[in-house]
């Protein structure tokens, strides 16, 4: 794909999630804390050090953003999201809270470059619900592997295939998240094993709530 065709598909791609959160932005953290499980375990599990860097990948509202930056005060926090309707949200949210020290900007996932932000890498990384929305989900993970420093841990939480769970659960909640262009991708474990062992990452996977979500984590060698 040449780089005009590029642009032309991550405009593409803004709109579309733009047409699909343009009003549910308003509703959307009071209506997804009952169903995006994992993400407060996840932000827990960051655990930064001294004047270590932190970027959330798909930062959507802002919700987590806000927890993140009240939970370690001290970190410098960057966020990228696709959606210009959600950063608008993002960025009320941060205001609202006197979070001036956030840095958001709008970006696409499957071809960011931490220079957006003006630095070479980050020490943690994390993705909270976002790759399964995210076609070219296997992209994003090479984009956010590349941008770990040394030591650095990539962090995921995400839906799960349900595995210990009614299959009518299962098929009800698929159909659901399809309407909203969620599909949770059943390969995540053996592609985040594959990306692990080439790019000799140590990997830690763990299902949540018998397997609703999936918990993941990569880190890159000091």
């Amino acid at each position: 794909m040449s780089a005009q065709q590029e642009i032309k598909a991550s405009a593409q791609a803004a709109e579309a999630m733009n047409r699909i959160y343009r009003y549910q932005r308003y509703i959307y953290d009071l209506t997804r804390k009952y169903y995006l499980l994992g993400r407060d375990r996840l932000i827990a599990s960051i655990k930064p050090g001294a004047g270590d860097a932190i970027l959330e990948i798909g930062c959507g509202t802002g919700r987590n953003l806000v927890a993140v930056a009240k939970r370690y005060p001290a970190t410098p926090l960057y966020g990228f999201d696709i959606s210009t309707a959600m950063l608008e949200t993002a960025r009320h949210s941060l205001a609202r809270h006197d979070l001036g020290r956030v840095t958001v900007a709008q970006a696409d996932a499957t071809r960011f470059e931490p220079m957006l932000f003006g630095r070479q890498g980050f020490e943690r990384i994390y993705i909270s619900y976002t790759l399964s929305m995210i076609p070219d989900w296997r992209a994003v993970l090479e984009r956010a592997t590349a941008g770990l420093k040394p030591g650095g841990r990539l962090l995921i939480v995400d839906f799960g295939q349900q595995d210990d769970l009614p299959a009518w659960f299962k098929r009800l909640l698929f159909a659901w998240l399809a309407r909203y262009q969620v599909h949770p991708i059943a390969e995540m474990g053996e592609a985040l094993a594959e990306l692990a062992q080439r790019k000799h990452l140590r990997l830690k996977t763990a299902k949540i709530c018998r397997g609703y979500a999936f918990y993941a984590e990569l880190e890159r060698p000091a």
